[in-house]
């Protein structure tokens, strides 16, 4: 996915800004097509898979900031960078200043990176998205580069800012596709520094902003409250949730369950919250928790997408005509 936001803080921030993107591979790849880092003159943002690979594209990338333009390289992993993957690697740099930003498109990014005009399979991936709104992945198609620009796919809402709550916002916050609502009682309980993509919310009944909460976000309960949790919990259970996860011991739980009943609940409707969270055998240190509900998160995301392309089947590989390797040797300078 194309992150116009980042691209655009990064360009305000330091002015011209090269952006790198995996636009093909073959055989074995340290990172997927369509993953990007940004290089600016002192710094970087973002991965291609580090080693050599990112090491030599950043120095490429860092020499073209003062002319400009754009170039495709394709790098052989094993043969020229001495790395272990054993495939190929095209990556297109570039370079990008305010005024390119502003002109770049609010849903796909499409572009030529040698010079030809754009061929029927964009046009069809294209209108496919206008029309259908379908966003076609991350692909080099026929001389172009094709990248849907990044959208939240996931909402996720964290109710509590005590050790949980930041070391759970500090993991998942840099996750791609990731939005994230952090919630409660008063401002003073968040950190001073908030994670781009963060949006805090306090309220003294932080109970209440549950029921505005969208059907289908995740949400993940650990207020210092057991009596906040309950509610929590009982609010968003009549309201709806994609997917709801409760700090707490196995006793914690049992008490849950059996008030959530006599508030009204179902069995099976309370059977959808997840108690506790996270992966116990790594412990209850607050990172150690974080990792365990990344991963759970991570899990579930890998399933849903598994579950659709069984549905649907790699339609836009078809409407493209397969990926372009003939065209991944090839380089433009301007």
């Amino acid at each position: 996915m194309f992150d116009l936001g980042a691209l655009r803080a990064a360009v305000a921030a330091h002015g011209r800004v090269a952006r790198v993107v995996i636009a093909a591979h073959d055989g074995s790849s340290p990172r997927e097509v369509g993953a990007a880092m940004l290089v600016w003159a002192t710094g970087s943002a973002g991965t291609i898979g580090g080693g050599a690979l990112e090491w030599e594209a950043t120095l490429r990338a860092r020499a073209m900031l003062g002319r400009g333009g754009a170039r495709l390289d394709r790098e052989a992993l094993g043969p020229k960078l001495g790395q272990c993957c054993g495939g190929a690697v095209t990556l297109l740099t570039e370079v990008h200043d305010a005024e390119s930003v502003a002109a770049l498109p609010g849903d796909v990014v499409a572009r030529a990176v040698d010079g030809r005009a754009m061929p029927l399979a964009v046009k069809r991936l294209l209108s496919q998205a206008r029309g259908a709104g379908d966003l076609p992945r991350a692909q080099l198609v026929q001389g172009w580069m094709v990248e849907p620009v990044a959208r939240p796919t996931r909402r996720i809402w964290i109710w509590g800012a005590g050790h949980v709550g930041r070391a759970l916002v500090a993991v998942l916050a840099p996750l791609p596709g990731v939005e994230i609502t952090w919630i409660d009682t008063a401002q003073d309980r968040f950190p001073e520094v908030i994670p781009a993509g963060v949006t805090p919310l306090w309220a003294t009944r932080p109970e209440v902003l549950a029921d505005h909460a969208p059907r289908g976000a995740e949400h993940l309960v650990l207020t210092y409250s057991h009596a906040l949790d309950l509610e929590l919990c009982h609010r968003l259970l009549s309201r709806g949730f994609g997917w709801l996860g409760l700090i707490g011991s196995a006793t914690k739980w049992a008490r849950f369950r059996s008030r959530l009943a006599g508030l009204g609940h179902a069995p099976g409707r309370i059977g959808q919250i997840t108690c506790p969270i996270g992966e116990p055998s790594l412990g209850k240190h607050p990172q150690a928790i974080a990792v365990g509900v990344a991963v759970e998160l991570l899990k579930r995301k890998q399933q849903s997408e598994t579950e659709i392309a069984d549905d649907n089947g790699d339609w836009s590989t078809a409407a493209a005509g397969g990926s372009d390797k003939g065209l991944s040797g090839r380089r433009r300078e301007q």
